[in-house]
């Protein structure tokens, strides 16, 4: 089996997140920048999101199913409090207080990301758990 690669998504990833921060991008046809650097932004996180994917399971995909998981039951309690972990920072990001500290739609992408964790975690929970076909 071929061994998979995560480090370009990884590095492609940092760099579109990192240009979020900047004003880089040009008005474009749209006549708004902000929307060329949250559409960059957020294909930023898909590239990290493959990156750490192909890290962690060493196999190319985007799911990651309870079978790949060398523990769920040990894991799916702390990918659950990662998940809100990330919709504490989307609570923190949204604040008046650090505007302009953070992007305008940071909050709304963390709060993706911490509802999406939440619901993988709590999903593999129930399939372990309550809805385990073993007996």
């Amino acid at each position: 089996m071929a061994e998979v690669r995560w480090e370009a998504w990884g590095i492609a990833g940092a760099l579109l997140v990192a240009q979020t921060f900047l004003d880089l991008v040009p008005s474009g046809p749209w006549g708004n920048g902000a929307m060329g650097t949250g559409f960059l932004g957020l294909a930023g996180f898909g590239c990290l999101y493959v990156a750490w994917y192909r890290r962690t399971f060493s196999t190319s995909g985007l799911l990651p199913t309870s079978d790949l998981w060398k523990d769920p039951a040990g894991s799916w309690p702390k990918v659950v409090g990662a998940g809100v972990l990330f919709l504490l920072l989307s609570y923190l990001a949204g604040r008046e207080e650090v505007d302009g500290w953070m992007p305008d739609t940071a909050g709304l992408v963390l709060s993706l990301i911490g509802l999406l964790t939440v619901l993988n975690g709590l999903y593999v929970g129930a399939v372990i758990g309550p809805l385990s076909e073993e007996e």
